[in-house]
């Protein structure tokens, strides 16, 4: 079946390339969700290709209650990877015949609203990668929130994942430590997050919005089972 050759030789790469997680979600239902300077060309695409890179746990374990240094150097450098890893996925579905697009994994095109071109998180949950924990970050049952991710859209035939059953049941580690308050049991504050993240980008050696300590207490169950 042409769709699952194609899944299982992108996933084999992505995995030689570093990824630790990687699954396909059809675009049907979450186009409306992507900014407006991508949404007539994400028109022609059927499908969208979810990457994982798994962060560090040693720089991870260097964050107390603000981002430190080696996790800004280490933050930049997992995007670096990530979109590298992208376009050569977008490469290779090229030299197939077909289109693709690759999504920075972080960049951001509305200051204002503080969004990308589309939110990759929620194209992972709908890929199977895992669910939208209190934190608002995804969730992965293995890695917890400790993954950063970019997405590929692409017409070339694929099989698609479904998305994960899970939930963060009676954890509550995000809410002790976020050092902005803005996590609670039913809710996630997305501008008083926004409000510390600035906060530390005026912080020396930081100028750029993270954070990481939701991130770093959010280690998943190596027990669970995932697309990997």
């Amino acid at each position: 079946m042409l769709s699952e050759k194609n899944y299982n030789e992108l996933k084999d790469f992505a995995n030689k390339n570093g990824m630790a997680l990687f699954g396909v979600a059809k675009l049907e239902g979450i186009k409306n969700l992507f900014h407006q300077s991508i949404r007539e060309v994400a028109n022609s695409f059927n499908y969208s290709i979810s990457i994982g890179y798994r962060l560090s746990d040693a720089v991870l374990e260097t964050i107390e209650d603000e981002p430190s240094l080696i996790y800004k150097h280490h933050y930049k450098t997992v995007n670096w990877i990530l979109d590298q890893t992208a376009e050569r996925i977008s490469n290779i579905i090229q030299g197939k015949g077909k289109r693709a697009l690759a999504i920075p994994a972080s960049q951001t095109v509305d200051w204002e609203l503080q969004v990308g071109h589309l939110p990759h998180i929620i194209v992972a949950r709908e890929a199977g990668l895992g669910w939208i924990g209190r934190s608002g970050l995804l969730v992965n049952p293995i890695h917890g929130a400790r993954v950063r991710y970019a997405t590929i859209l692409t017409d070339l035939p694929l099989i698609s994942d479904s998305p994960v059953e899970g939930n963060c049941g009676e954890c509550q580690k995000c809410i002790e430590v976020c050092p902005a308050a803005a996590i609670t049991i039913k809710s996630f504050d997305k501008q008083k997050c926004l409000s510390k993240l600035k906060q530390f980008a005026t912080k020396k050696g930081i100028g750029q919005y993270i954070c990481g300590v939701c991130v770093k207490v959010c280690k998943g169950n190596i027990s669970s089972q995932v697309n990997e």
